[in-house]
């Protein structure tokens, strides 16, 4: 059996109306990972936030596999006018488990969508910020079985990114 590779699959190119936020997430191979993801997900855009935020091509491609060149995204450290750009233009959901979170599964998207998606991800530490999540329109989470109540941010933006395009498809 023949392993295929992207120059001879049958995937069709798409973009979704998802914008990935993330939330001060600041390891490099992170960032890479999370283009590298978005461009396979067909997510239209990314938009970096924090305050100690850094962009390091040079670290980050090995991990994004050039894809950092290919998704759009936008830096804003300043959290106020990221919560008012989101506000404004979005329908936010975070993915953390809170006290109102739901399951990622039980996601209902209604459609057509009135605004594109914000999809929000945090902090490899501390998950999304209290100041953003006191402003999403949702919040959900990611059923886990294990001992652990937390995964990898690459991980957990993977999952969300394939149920929610799945809800979209």
């Amino acid at each position: 059996m023949e392993q295929l590779n992207h120059y001879n699959t049958a995937f069709q190119e798409r973009k979704f109306p998802i914008t990935v936020v993330c939330d001060a997430v600041y390891f490099q191979q992170n960032l890479g990972s999370i283009f590298r993801i978005c461009e396979a997900m067909g997510v239209s855009k990314i938009i970096f936030s924090g305050e100690q935020f850094v962009f390091s091509e040079r670290k980050i491609n090995k991990t994004s596999r050039n894809t950092h060149k290919i998704v759009p995204y936008e830096i804003i450290p300043d959290k106020k006018q990221l919560i008012e750009l989101l506000q404004e233009n979005y329908h936010t959901i975070a993915v953390e488990i809170t006290k109102n979170s739901i399951p990622i599964k039980n996601l209902t998207i209604n459609q057509p969508l009135k605004k594109p998606i914000a999809l929000i991800i945090g902090n490899e530490i501390s998950g999304v910020s209290e100041e953003l999540l006191t402003t999403v329109n949702q919040s959900v989470h990611i059923n886990m079985y294990g001992k652990n109540s937390s995964m990898n941010v690459v991980q957990a933006l993977t999952i969300a990114l394939f149920a929610i395009t799945q809800k979209l498809d």
